[in-house]
């Protein structure tokens, strides 16, 4: 009697119980939720395409392309905001700074590949990880990747700063 009331009410359009819009995957407790957001293709495209989870490229050039990206606007803050902001040598400052806090970050990375990481896990927005970030050798690289996009552009921002500025 009671299980009848409640297969009646799964198809009932105005019982409150059907108009979540949030659905666990395949677990309940593993937090891996189906939203509007996250389940929509244009989030999964925009996902899929940044450089950690893009298919095709070696591991090296994603940590070089995440490096790039964090390394030309990392001077930035340092020179507008730092102790020497006002003196002819505040972006020489702001250089030396943001190159400091690119190898604080690649230390970190190296840090976390000498803890053995766990494999990446699979999600709905990210089903593929790559194989790569299995391995402490495949984080290790990522970070080597990272080091030299992450100095490169941040030397590349301070001569165009230099240039135009």
């Amino acid at each position: 009697m009671v299980s009848d009331a409640v297969t009646r009410s799964n198809n009932n359009p105005s019982d409150p119980r059907n108009r979540t819009v949030v659905h666990p995957v395949d677990d309940i407790y593993s937090a891996n939720l189906e939203t509007p957001i996250n389940s929509s293709g244009w989030t999964k495209a925009y996902l899929n395409n940044l450089p950690a989870y893009r298919k095709g490229i070696s591991v090296f050039r994603r940590g070089v392309e995440a490096g790039i990206a964090h390394g030309s606007w990392i001077i930035f803050p340092f020179i507008a905001l730092g102790p020497l902001r006002d003196t002819p040598s505040a972006n020489i400052a702001g250089l030396a700074s943001g190159i400091g806090l690119l190898v604080i970050s690649a230390f970190t990375i190296f840090l976390y590949a000498a803890s053995n990481p766990p494999a990446p896990t699979l999600t709905l927005t990210t089903p593929r990880p790559p194989e790569e970030f299995k391995t402490s050798a495949g984080w290790i690289k990522y970070g080597n990747g990272f080091l030299i996009g992450g100095v490169a552009s941040a030397v590349a921002s301070y001569f165009v700063l230099q240039t135009f500025w």
